[in-house]
């Protein structure tokens, strides 16, 4: 017998939209983990901290945040050793993870390293995506719509191309790609169509034109809503 890892969607940001399943297994749970900076602590943590029962043991995965060094693996491999004694001696093991799992979820990480040892079981979660669509009053996508989901770091000539072939579009991970995303736009002419929304369903949640947007104060967890009709019902 072993302990049972949990990987629990816990949502954007709001600790209200983490589902009933996530909350009762979170606080079940004798020891709880989640993903943190190399230095400061975690968000994901701080969206549960007003549901944390006490007495559990915590772990901090610490994952550098540039890009050229993530995925880290040697950080999931060290995790999972950690969390895997944790599994081993019976204790089952809480990982949050912002938004839904295996939506670009990092918990896809300790997936791979652990599912064949250990007994898994993910528990999906309100994503980004849904969550800025509720925001922004947007519809993502309507009848036989082709909803495209774009990472921003995308070269320029590939993020054209995907931007231009589809009918609505979630671009993703926007940071410090603001100033190219907004460029394809315009010289597409879709600029009117698309949405910018940033830290969806938190206390600072902005919504702006994209023309007011700073491209040097864009945040990783930000997003822009393309539909080519302007609107999904249209």
């Amino acid at each position: 017998m072993t302990g049972i890892l949990y990987g629990l969607g816990i949502g954007p940001g709001d600790p209200e939209l983490i589902t009933v399943k996530a909350l009762r297994l979170l606080k079940a749970a004798p020891v709880v983990a989640y993903p943190a900076p190399e230095t400061g602590e975690s968000l994901a943590r701080a969206i549960v901290a007003p549901l944390l029962p006490g007495g559990q043991r915590e772990v901090a995965i610490r994952v550098p945040l540039l890009v050229e060094r993530f995925p880290a693996q040697e950080v999931y491999d060290r995790a999972a050793v950690e969390l895997g004694e944790h599994l081993a001696a019976e204790r089952d093991v809480a990982v949050l993870c912002e938004g839904d799992p295996f939506f670009y979820g990092s918990f896809m990480y300790l997936f791979a390293r652990m599912a064949e040892r250990f007994p898994v079981e993910v528990v999906p979660g309100v994503s980004s995506l849904t969550a800025c669509a509720a925001v922004l009053g947007a519809p993502l996508a309507a009848r036989n719509d082709v909803l495209s989901v774009v990472p921003a770091p995308l070269d320029e000539a590939e993020l054209r191309a995907r931007l231009s072939s589809g009918d609505a579009t979630a671009i993703i991970k926007v940071g410090r790609h603001f100033e190219k995303v907004r460029r394809v736009l315009e010289e597409l002419g879709l600029s009117e169509r698309a949405r910018y929304i940033e830290r969806a369903t938190m206390a600072s949640q902005r919504i702006l034109p994209l023309g007011s947007v700073d491209p040097g104060d864009v945040p990783y967890f930000s997003m822009v809503l393309l539909h080519k009709r302007g609107e999904a019902w249209s």
